[in-house]
């Protein structure tokens, strides 16, 4: 996210460093290939109906409340016998099982013993609430499996194994008598889980901007996403004339986006002043959400709760001051689009700068926040417009993969995505989809439903397998939420009408 106005030129040769690496991307002929990655899981929606009893997994009455035991019950098809199966966050093959409340089902207290009561509480990221669904055969019978937690290695199952109508669920030892085993009538495996070498998307229409309500507010952009407790929360940038701050907004279904109640964070700890282009995920180690944005130095907020606005905490800094390789570097461009990502020993912080620049700092894991430094240029090109700003960095689900996506301003001066991939996050990046005529995300990988409301594919997010700080993606039926622009809107950057809009992969390989 930027500030003030737009650079044009055409695209160029991109140096890639990481380390001594040199990439053009006119080429863009891979590097040896990485092993095949592992079938990633998919999200999907089913009931779970007992092999013994013919009855179905079932919350009592539709209950909402935390701690409501499980049970079976006749089928019948009540919304309270549809369970979401959503892969665990950084897992090819587990999966936090969602109630029609939006809670979790858990294993109660974590208990590793025989009988432990399986119920439903609010979503967390301890693996009492993951499950693995193992393969069972049976005659005749198709998507048969054992419910396997991940904790104990124990399996959902009636308590004694009964049948009848009420039987409590509890956790057992598993094994292929009938009564340990359940079919998953909804069960997709997500195919082969594989980046493909060239995308395409359709496009909803414009689905958030903003409110009338006296704030004057021009646009809403650089949004956020993470799916949580069966809820999408958003965080944003809110632009105008006289600078920039954030707002926070949450829904259950896309199509309630643009109703959602605005929660301004500049009325939070958070505080005044300018404020931009969040980054949100939960740092699993600590069990608080991190919300990361710029203020002219990296900046953070921490939360134990992302649906309470006010839980935010003032903003700290990520650094002392603009590291010096930055301020060597930056030229006249601008220090913006803040963005943490983590794997099992560290934590890395990149940034962009306007001038053809993307930046890296590292901390161990766990000193973080605290200790970012090592920063280096990740990637450089004389042309500042083939990599202008906006980068996201993910691990891909299933593989031993992240992919890196850049913003990039085209010949026809409108914003798309390039993207290439790597083995680690500060290793070498290889070219995926990141020429115009081969994009990640452009105008012209991309449909409309009637007239394009926008031409630009601009800073935005893909939409995570799980919230924590992997920042994990399923690299099936991918959706990224964007900003777009009206073709003919012009005029001062600030005040430029930006609206929010959902990518959705029409070509996923699973």
């Amino acid at each position: 996210m930027r500030d003030h106005l737009r650079w044009f030129a055409r695209l160029t040769a991109l140096t890639l460093l990481a380390g001594t690496i040199t990439l053009t991307a006119t080429a863009e002929t891979p590097a040896a290939a990485d092993p095949p990655p592992r079938a990633a899981a998919v999200s999907f929606t089913s009931t779970m109906i007992g092999q013994a009893s013919g009855t179905c997994a079932d919350v009592p009455n539709g209950s909402a409340a935390n701690g409501t035991q499980l049970q079976i019950y006749s089928c019948w098809g009540g919304t309270n016998q549809n369970f979401t199966f959503a892969p665990a966050a950084g897992t090819a093959d587990q999966y936090n099982i969602r109630t029609v409340a939006g809670s979790c089902v858990d294993v109660s207290g974590a208990s590793s013993a025989d009988n432990a009561a399986v119920v439903q509480w609010t979503c967390h990221a301890n693996n009492n609430q993951r499950f693995r669904l193992a393969p069972v055969t049976v005659s005749g019978a198709t998507n048969t499996f054992n419910v396997v937690a991940v904790h104990s290695g124990k399996c959902v199952a009636p308590r004694a194994d009964a049948t009848a109508n009420t039987t409590l669920l509890v956790q057992a030892p598993c094994g292929t008598a009938a009564s340990r085993v359940w079919r998953v009538p909804g069960y997709t495996s997500g195919g082969s889980g594989s980046l493909p070498s060239s995308y395409q998307w359709s496009s909803s229409g414009s689905l958030v901007g903003p409110k009338n309500d006296g704030r004057g507010i021009a646009g809403i952009k650089d949004p956020t996403v993470v799916q949580h407790n069966g809820r999408y929360h958003v965080f944003a940038s809110t632009a105008k004339s006289a600078g920039y701050n954030l707002v926070y907004f949450n829904f259950t279904d896309w199509s309630q986006a643009n109703s959602a109640t605005f929660h301004y964070l500049d009325q939070s700890p958070v505080g005044a002043g300018y404020r931009a282009a969040p980054q949100v995920f939960y740092f699993a180690p600590q069990g608080l959400w991190y919300l990361v944005y710029q203020t002219g130095n990296a900046s953070f907020s921490t939360n134990p709760d992302i649906s309470n606005p006010n839980g935010w905490t003032a903003p700290r800094h990520f650094y002392s001051g603009m590291p010096q390789i930055i301020r060597d570097n930056i030229g006249n461009g601008y220090w913006v689009d803040m963005w943490v990502i983590c794997d099992a020993a560290n934590c890395y912080l990149f940034s962009s700068d306007d001038n053809g620049h993307l930046y890296r700092s590292e901390t161990s894991l766990a000193n973080f926040p605290n200790g970012m430094t090592n920063t280096v240029i990740a990637a450089q090109d004389p042309n500042r417009n083939n990599l202008f700003e906006a980068s996201n960095v993910y691990k891909v689900q299933g593989s031993n993969q992240y992919l890196l996506l850049v913003e990039a301003i085209g010949s026809d001066g409108r914003r798309w995505f390039r993207s290439w991939t790597s083995s680690a996050i500060n290793g070498a990046w290889t070219p995926l989809a990141a020429s115009e005529a081969n994009p990640f995300a452009r105008a012209n990988n991309t449909t409309f439903a009637g007239t394009a409301w926008t031409r630009d594919i601009s800073h935005g997010e893909l939409i995570r397998a799980g919230t924590d700080q992997t920042l994990t993606v399923s690299p099936c039926q991918m959706r990224y939420l964007y900003q777009g622009l009206d073709p003919n809107a012009g005029g001062d950057y600030n005040s430029l009408p930006w609206r929010l809009g959902l990518l959705t992969q029409t070509n996923s390989t699973c």
